[in-house]
C-alpha cells in the first residue's frame, strides 16, 4: 500500500496554478508508454479514448468493468500516478468506485455531472457535491488521498444563459471543494478572459483541456490553470496521422 499512497501524494502535489501538470490522456498500456517515455509526470486515463479502443461508445458505452481491465494493463505498464475518467459513475456507488480504483493502482479520478445512465441529465449543484464528498470519504476510509477531479459539463453543454454561465459553474465548483475535491474541472475550451476568471474565483487548481497539437503549456500556465489533460484529442491526432500514413497504401 505503501507505493499507492506515495503515488496518490505525488499527483496532488504535481497540480500547482501556473506551474500545470500536464497529465497526457491515455487508454492503453502502449499509449500510456508513449507518455511515460516522454517524460510525464503522471497520466490520466479518459474514457472517450478506452471505450473507442474497445469499440464501445463514449458516454458510458461500456462498463466500468471493462474501464477497470485497462486501467489494470495501464498500471502494471507504467510506473506513475494514474489518473481514470469514471464520466458519471456507471451506475456504482461511490465506494465501489473507490474500491474498483484503488484495487488496480489507480490513485485519481475525474468525476462528471452529467449522469449518462439517467437520460444524461445534469445532477443538482448539491447533488453532484454529495456524490464528491461520499467518494472522499470512501478514499479517507481505505487510507489513499485519491485526488478527486470534480468536472461540470455547464459550459460543454451550454446549459443556461451564457451571460451566467460562468457564475454558475464557480458556484457548482465550490461546493465540490467544500466536499473535498482536489481539482476542479469547468470543461470546455474558454478563452482567456473566462480561465482567469475561473482561476480567480475558484479555490482549488482548474483543469484545462488543450489540444496537444496546438496548445500551449506556456500560455495556460500564464493564466494560472493548475492541470491540464487532452480529452480524446491525443487518440484523434494520432488518428489523423495513422491516415496519412495509411491513406497511400489503399
Amino acid at each position: 500500500m505503501d507505493s499507492i499512497t506515495e503515488k496518490a501524494t505525488t499527483l496532488l502535489a504535481l497540480h500547482r496554478p501556473g506551474d500545470p501538470v500536464i497529465l497526457p490522456t491515455v487508454w492503453d498500456a502502449w499509449s500510456a508508454n508513449l507518455a511515460a517515455q516522454a517524460g510525464f509526470a503522471g497520466l490520466t486515463v479518459g474514457s472517450h479514448p478506452v471505450a473507442d479502443s474497445i469499440g464501445r461508445a463514449d458516454n458510458e458505452g461500456m462498463t466500468f468493468g471493462e474501464l477497470l481491465t485497462r486501467v489494470t494493463q495501464i498500471t502494471a505498464a507504467v510506473d506513475l500516478p494514474v489518473s481514470v475518467d469514471i464520466e458519471s459513475g456507471y451506475g456504482q456507488t461511490p465506494e465501489a468506485l473507490i474500491d474498483g480504483l484503488v484495487e488496480v493502482g489507480a490513485v485519481g479520478l475525474n468525476i462528471e455531472d452529467t449522469v449518462h445512465s439517467e437520460g444524461g441529465r445534469l445532477r443538482e449543484a448539491q447533488e453532484h457535491a454529495d456524490f464528491v464528498g461520499r467518494l472522499r470519504r470512501a478514499a479517507d476510509a481505505v487510507g489513499v488521498h485519491v485526488v478527486i477531479n470534480a468536472r461540470t459539463d455547464i459550459f460543454l453543454r451550454q446549459i443556461g444563459d451564457e451571460a451566467d454561465r460562468t457564475a454558475r459553474a464557480v458556484a457548482r465548483l465550490e461546493l465540490c471543494a467544500e466536499a473535498g475535491a482536489d481539482s476542479l474541472y469547468p470543461v470546455g475550451f474558454h478563452t482567456d478572459d473566462v480561465y482567469r476568471e475561473l482561476v480567480a474565483a475558484l479555490p482549488l487548481p482548474v483543469n484545462a483541456i488543450a489540444d496537444p497539437a496546438s496548445g500551449d503549456r506556456v500560455h495556460l500556465a500564464s493564466l494560472g490553470v493548475g492541470r491540464v489533460s487532452f480529452g480524446p484529442l491525443f487518440q484523434a491526432n494520432l488518428a489523423a496521422r495513422a491516415a496519412e500514413l495509411l491513406g497511400p497504401w489503399r
